[in-house]
């Protein structure tokens, strides 16, 4: 059985070591184990480290006094039941010992003490220890004794219920078995025709009650007779089987896949969106379904012709919707536009121009048609140039110079956007490096970067950090700018990333602060570094619907959140007056610079200088 343990609390060595000397024979006997403690502080550390039985405690002590050393200890769970007993060299001090008895004391002596009287009091908390400590020693038997026959008594009732159970589980077996030979494709093991109908119209009764659509997938195998008729019935099954396992591995979890027999797939995709993801699914499956498939010793080839079918736009009932889909899956196989044709001839042709887009700037990449552009955030108080936002643009052999928004928005490939991150990522992190080595006082702008893909992830991390550090570019010479929609999602990752790359020496922004996206709750959130108003906000200074007060608002709101203030779009020197007036920090827009190469822009900055320099030579001599 353990030894209880007795606490003793004194500031002075000396009464320390009074008390401990009175109580040592004891200790020595092992009757209990004795510590001590100089100071309220050391007191709390020792009760979180050990069980006592009782503690004797001084109540004029620096710092924290035994009443406050006391409260401390019994508002914690573990010691919240320890007796205490005060020692006092204050003689007749009803008060304290009233305050004392207030904050749970067990007695209340004063020194010089009586060794018999302590003892005594010791002995009989020390006595009260042992029996608690071997109640609950007795009381933990008990319970391991009550829980051996607990296992023992649910042992015998397993064993009397196992054949019970054993024929309910093969009932059920027997019955989920019959269910799936009346909704499952033999063959496939996907949902049949009559499933899927049962599908369907669940899924045209939830769309008509939250006003979400859903897209249906029609598709058959090209050439599948002749593979028949070729290799056998048998390799015709086992291709049937494969292409099954790949429709399952290119949908999500939610998504249905059926046969309808032969060589005839659907796939019903319900969610927001329904259209865009359907033709990246429907992408998906036509370039799984375009690999070889190894079936003994053959390998064959097929492909997949697909018609989408949108609801309710292209079917008012789960038939009319199948019929329509089964009629673009005609087109798609009849005609050259491609494998993939949606019902409605619109979607098809947004959809090609999507396409179109998408294989162009991966030519765009390779070819080094990307260029970045560098628009300069000036210090209203200083006029220094502070920053730059790199600006995406894209030289088309045909269209000409395209800004990003001119082009991103019709790429929808996650992958593709990727690589133009890190395109962009690499080029800015470079130009940084170049411009550090170049400023001869250290102070290069921090260049801003503006992501294509449309939300944030851990892959950011892998990619722009390396980059700052393969150029080793000193803390804050990279900013990201976020709009809120790439901040959406699960909040704890996307603070544990954004910290990740605050860590990293990267600031961030919130970018167009007062566009449809942009709110309060980011900016209270996220707590990024720097907050962009939008231009729209700018270009309403001075009008009659209080554009200058909203401004002036923005401005307040950034102060109290401890963000620095960008105001984009400056175009007008009535613009930077009021903005200077309100306290902005800095700016960017075609008052100072528009998006210049890297070249140009220092030859602007340069020019921009020397002008300056003239400007006040010229002031001084007229001043003499």
């Amino acid at each position: 059985m353990p030894i209880p343990k007795v606490l003793l609390v004194n500031d002075d060595p000396a009464s320390l070591y009074a008390l401990e000397s009175l109580l040592s024979e004891a200790a020595d006997q092992h009757v209990y184990e004795l510590l001590t403690a100089a100071s309220g502080k050391e007191a709390l550390r020792q009760v979180l480290l050990h069980e006592f039985a009782v503690i004797l405690l001084d109540v004029s002590m620096p710092g924290m006094d035994g009443f406050e050393t006391a409260e401390a200890i019994h508002s914690h769970p573990r010691s919240a039941t320890v007796p205490i007993i005060f020692i006092t060299a204050h003689y007749a001090d009803e008060i304290n010992r009233l305050k004392a008895y207030q904050k749970g004391a067990a007695d209340y002596l004063f020194t010089p003490v009586i060794p018999q009287i302590l003892q005594a009091k010791v002995a009989v908390f020390v006595e009260m220890k042992k029996k608690n400590i071997l109640l609950r020693k007795k009381s933990e038997q008990l319970t391991r004794l009550n829980q051996d026959l607990r296992v023992q008594r649910l042992q015998d009732l397993e064993r009397i219920n196992a054949e019970l159970e054993q024929e309910i589980k093969d009932r059920k077996q027997a019955e989920s078995r019959a269910h799936e030979l009346s909704t499952r494709d033999a063959l496939t093991n996907l949902v049949n025709r009559r499933a899927l109908i049962q599908q369907l119209e669940h899924a045209v009764a939830t769309s008509d009650r939250s006003g979400a659509g859903f897209a249906l997938l029609f598709l058959d195998l090209d050439k599948f007779k002749q593979i028949n008729d070729n290799y056998g019935h048998e390799a015709g099954d086992e291709l049937l089987r494969q292409v099954a396992a790949r429709l399952t591995a290119a949908v999500r979890v939610a998504d249905v896949v059926a046969r309808l027999g032969g060589d005839e797939f659907v796939v019903l995709i319900e969610g927001r969106a329904a259209a865009a993801n359907a033709a990246r699914v429907a992408r998906k499956i036509e370039m799984a379904c375009a690999l070889p498939f190894e079936i003994g010793n053959n390998r064959l080839k097929t492909a997949a012709s697909i018609g989408i079918a949108i609801y309710p736009q292209d079917g008012v009932n789960a038939q009319t919707l199948m019929k329509n889909a089964d009629t673009a899956m005609y087109h798609a196989k009849q005609h050259a536009a491609g494998p993939v044709q949606f019902f409605h001839e619109e979607l098809n042709v947004r959809e090609r121009e999507r396409e179109q887009w998408a294989l162009e700037l991966r030519k765009a990449l390779a070819a080094g048609q990307l260029e970045l552009r560098y628009q300069p955030q000036v210090d209203i108080a200083t006029g220094r140039t502070i920053g730059a936002e790199a600006q995406l643009y894209w030289r088309h052999a045909a269209k000409g110079l395209l800004e990003a928004g001119q082009f991103l928005p019709f790429v929808q490939e996650r992958g593709l956007l990727d690589r133009v991150d890190t395109w962009v990522v690499t080029h800015a992190c470079a130009q940084a490096a170049l411009w550090q080595r170049a400023a001869a006082d250290g102070a290069a702008p921090c260049v801003w970067i503006n992501l294509a893909t449309p939300q944030i992830g851990a892959d950011l991390l892998q990619t722009l950090l390396p980059a700052i550090r393969k150029q080793r570019l000193p803390p804050g010479s990279i900013g990201v700018e976020l709009n809120e929609k790439q901040l959406q999602g699960a909040a704890e990752p996307l603070t544990q990333l954004l910290l990740q790359l605050q860590a990293g020496g990267v600031r961030a922004a919130l970018d167009d602060f007062g566009s449809a996206r942009s709110s309060l709750a980011a900016c209270k959130r996220w707590q990024l570094n720097v907050l962009k108003i939008d231009s729209s906000f700018i270009h309403a200074i001075g009008n009659d619907q209080g554009g200058t007060d909203i401004v002036a608002a923005v401005i307040h709101l950034a102060r109290a959140l401890s963000m620095r203030i960008v105001a984009m779009g400056v175009d007008e020197s009535a613009q930077l007056d009021v903005l200077r007036a309100l306290g902005c920090d800095s700016c960017q827009g075609e008052l100072f610079f528009p998006p210049l190469t890297a070249a140009a822009l220092i030859e602007h900055a340069e020019a921009r200088q020397h002008a300056t320099a003239i400007q006040t030579h010229s002031l001084l001599n007229d001043e003499d």
